[in-house]
C-alpha cells in the first residue's frame, strides 16, 4: 500500500499534523482510541494552551529551536480553530485555558479536521520494521492480526515520549530516531510529584499552601501540596523540569515577604495568642504544627523579639529541602528530553539528513512548561511539518 504521508501516533501533534499534511496521509496508532493524553488532560477538561505562550516557557538544549514554529502557528490560531468548532472555553488562571465542556470536544474536533483533509486513521496498529531505500519509506505495520508494509514519501514521528507508560507510551520515537543517525539527549521524567524516602510528609498529605519554589535558579510561584510520598502541586511540578536528582530545592512559604510585618504588628494588638495560632493565620495549621518543632515555636507572640520573628520568618523563606527521587514516567505529564533538535529543521520539522523523515510534539528535546505550553507546542510543531508537506507536494 502506497501514502504520501505516513504519520506514526495519533495524539495531538499527529491528528493536527494530519489535518495539514494534504491528501494520502494515513495516521496509524497502537491505540484503541485518538488522543488519549488529550482525553485526560486538566482533569478531563484539556487544558488545551495558553495565553502567554513564547519560546521562554520552553527547555530543551536549543533554546531557539521552538521560536519558528510558535511564531507561525500561536495560541490565538489554535483559540481561532477551537472557536470555529463550536467550542467553548475559560481561563482558569495564570493564562491556561480549558474546555467548558469535556476533552473529547478537542479530540472530535482534531477528528473532523482530518476528514475534511482526507487523512485515514488506523487504530489498534503496531509499528514493526522501517526502512528508507533513499526516496521513500517502507514500514511494517501488524493491524489487528494482519501484517502489511506500507510505503510513504513521508515519514512522521509523533509517538511522544515515555511518560504515562500505562496508556502506552514507549521510546519508539527515539529508537527511530537512532536508527536513522540522530542524537537523543537524555531524557528523564518532567512536570512530576517529587518523593523523599522517609515519607516525612505523610503526616500533612493533603496540606497545600500558596509559595515559591526554586530549583535550578528558576521559580515558580504557584501552590505546593504535601502527600505521603513527598511533594507535589503546580509549583513543584514546574520546577521538577529543574530539578536534577541529588539537588536541592527552596520552599518561600511567604513569596509575598509580608509575614514579618504582619506579625509585628498583630503583636501589638494578639500579644497574649500563641506563636503557633497566630502563624496559623497565615499558614495551614497542619502545616504550621509540622513545622513547629524545627522551628523552635514556643510561647506567646507577645514574648517573641523582632529578631526572633525575623528568624522565624526567614526560616519559612528559605525551607531547604533535598528530594531522593521522583514519581517517575508513571505520572509525569511529559518526558523531558528527546531527539536533538541539532539536526531537524526547525522551519519544517524534517531531519536535515534523512529526506521525508519529520519528528514533531513531545518526542523532540522541546519541553513546556506545565499550564497547555505543551499542548501549544504540539499543534506548533504539527502544523509547521504539515505545512511544509503539503507545499512539498504541490511542488
Amino acid at each position: 500500500m502506497d501514502v504520501t504521508t505516513l504519520i506514526l501516533g495519533a495524539g495531538a501533534a499527529g491528528m493536527m499534523c494530519a489535518a495539514h499534511a494534504g491528501p494520502g496521509t494515513l495516521v496509524v496508532d497502537h491505540g484503541k482510541a485518538p488522543g488519549e493524553k488529550i482525553r485526560i488532560s486538566g482533569g478531563g477538561r484539556c487544558n488545551f494552551t495558553n495565553m502567554h505562550t513564547g519560546p521562554a516557557n520552553f527547555l530543551g538544549q536549543n533554546p531557539h529551536f521552538a521560536k519558528s514554529a510558535l511564531s507561525r502557528y500561536t495560541q490565538w490560531d489554535f483559540i481561532d480553530l477551537v472557536a470555529r468548532h463550536g467550542i467553548t472555553w475559560h481561563e482558569k488562571t495564570l493564562g491556561q485555558l480549558f474546555c467548558d465542556g469535556k476533552s473529547p470536544q478537542i479530540i472530535q474536533m482534531l477528528r473532523d479536521e482530518m476528514t475534511a483533509a482526507g487523512a485515514d486513521l488506523w487504530l489498534r496498529t503496531t509499528v514493526g520494521e522501517i526502512t528508507h531505500d533513499g526516496s521513500r519509506f517502507a514500514v511494517t505495520l501488524d493491524r489487528e492480526g494482519a501484517r502489511r508494509i506500507v510505503r510513504a514519501r513521508n515519514l512522521v514521528v509523533a509517538t511522544g515520549g515515555k511518560s504515562i507508560p500505562a496508556m502506552g507510551a514507549t521510546g519508539l520515537a527515539y529508537d527511530i530516531a537512532r536508527q536513522f543517525g540522530h542524537a537523543v539527549t537524555d531524557t528523564r521524567p518532567a512536570l512530576v510529584p517529587l518523593t523523599f524516602s522517609d515519607q516525612r510528609f505523610a503526616p500533612i498529605s493533603g496540606v497545600a499552601a500558596p509559595a515559591r519554589v526554586t530549583a535550578g535558579g528558576t521559580a515558580f510561584d504557584e501552590a505546593v501540596l504535601f502527600t505521603h510520598r513527598g511533594l507535589s502541586g503546580p509549583a513543584i511540578l514546574q520546577a521538577s523540569s529543574y530539578w536534577r536528582e541529588g539537588d536541592t530545592l527552596s520552599l518561600d512559604l511567604d513569596p509575598g515577604d509580608s509575614l514579618l510585618t504582619t506579625l509585628r504588628a498583630q503583636r501589638q494588638t494578639e500579644g497574649r495568642r500563641a506563636i503557633s495560632t497566630e502563624l496559623g493565620r497565615h499558614l495551614p495549621a497542619r502545616l504550621v504544627d509540622h513545622l513547629a518543632p524545627a522551628l523552635g515555636l514556643s510561647g506567646n507572640l507577645a514574648d517573641q523579639s523582632d529578631a526572633r520573628l525575623a528568624e522565624i520568618t526567614q526560616a519559612l523563606r528559605q525551607w531547604h529541602l533535598k528530594p531522593t527521587g521522583s514519581e517517575g514516567y508513571r505520572t509525569a505529564e511529559v518526558t523531558l528530553g528527546g531527539v536533538a533538535t541539532d539536526r531537524i529543521s526547525s522551519g519544517t520539522m524534517q531531519s536535515r539528513d534523512v529526506p521525508g523523515l519529520h519528528f514533531i510534539g513531545e518526542a523532540l528535546d522541546v519541553t513546556g512548561w506545565l499550564g497547555g505550553y505543551n499542548f501549544q507546542w504540539a499543534w506548533s510543531s504539527a502544523v509547521a511539518c504539515g505545512n511544509a508537506i503539503a507545499t512539498s507536494a504541490k511542488g
